[in-house]
């Protein structure tokens, strides 16, 4: 099969490697489609993301939709939820798989991920979709996870304003889902134009304003100061987004004489069919956001082309 692996920041070197063998539990999965992801784009141009540090050359990708081969399931187009979790730690014990202790990640530290043809992965973590998705969809369905565990730490009640600072394609679903759930006003701000825009064809309003819940979905410095600055007193604020450097800073008289409450969203947790079925029902529109779709062999442009901010989510597909 043909494989891309990280060796080090900037460097990804497309190879040919043996196809892997499933082991108990597992099943074949034939990879059609791979979003690329902001936790990517840390491992591509730091080689590290927070404090975990490139040790070996790594298949990155994580946003996955295949096609099972082989087994009873053949020819079963999945989603590929790409964490693992150990179902035994005290965090998984008590409902928090995306905390677990043990959890094994797809393109990340010793795991490799879905940039690549072949994949042997746990089938209780291959959700069937429906030939109504597409691959590109089946992919975006992690991130719709990821917006989906954000939205349900906001508690948000019907008939709030919400803000979404950072309108890449996670923070243009949480206006999706924002709107959805019942939000009365929902206002937008990113520093692209073409990202603002994306987000006002969602009915965002790109304005200045005070809002009940925000979403942090930048991971910048500047993005955090923001989202301190529009969130009302008492106002919650999620951050979603990713520092560069694993360190974010941000303006304490902002948060600590409004009394915001501040939370970090990890990954999601079992938010799979409920992802899925938005989507299924178009709920939750996802092909526009798909800007770029690169073979396996131009990964590197692929990466570049997400680095560089161009366009929405671009995606790979591992079989052109």
């Amino acid at each position: 099969m043909r494989v891309a692996r990280l060796f080090g920041a900037g460097d990804v070197r497309v190879l040919d490697e043996e196809a892997p063998v499933p082991a108990a539990g597992e099943e074949l999965v034939e990879v059609t489609s791979v979003g690329v992801c902001g936790s990517d784009l840390h491992w591509f141009t730091e080689g590290a993301i927070g404090d975990a540090v490139l040790a070996r050359p790594l298949v990155l990708g994580h946003e996955m939709a295949g096609v099972i081969r082989g087994g009873p399931r053949d020819g079963t187009r999945v989603a590929i939820d790409p964490a693992v979790p150990c179902g035994a730690c005290e965090p998984c014990l008590d409902g928090d798989p995306n905390l677990c202790l043990n959890i094994v990640f797809a393109g990340h530290g010793p795991t490799d991920g879905g940039l690549r043809q072949v994949l042997a992965w746990p089938g209780r973590r291959l959700h069937p979709i429906p030939d109504s998705l597409s691959d590109d969809e089946g992919a975006l369905l992690e991130p719709l996870g990821v917006a989906l565990h954000a939205y349900d730490l906001a508690h948000a009640r019907i008939g709030r304003t919400v803000a979404v600072i950072g309108c890449g394609p996670i923070g243009l679903m949480l206006i999706q889902l924002a709107r959805l759930g019942g939000a009365t006003r929902v206002i937008a701000a990113d520093p692209l134009s073409h990202r603002a825009e994306a987000a006002a064809r969602l009915g965002a309003e790109i304005t200045d304003g005070e809002a009940d819940l925000v979403f942090e979905v930048s991971g910048s410095d500047a993005a955090v100061d923001t989202a301190l600055r529009t969130a009302k007193p008492g106002a919650r604020v999620i951050l979603v987004g990713i520092p560069d450097g694993d360190r974010t800073t941000f303006t304490a008289s902002h948060a600590r004489r409004k009394g915001l409450t501040m939370v970090m969203s990890r990954r999601m947790g079992e938010v799979y069919p409920r992802a899925i079925d938005l989507a299924a029902r178009r709920r939750v529109d996802l092909p526009p956001l798909v800007s770029a779709a690169f073979p396996l062999d131009e990964v590197a442009a692929a990466l570049s082309t997400a680095a560089a901010r161009d366009g929405l989510k671009v995606v790979v597909h591992p079989q052109a």
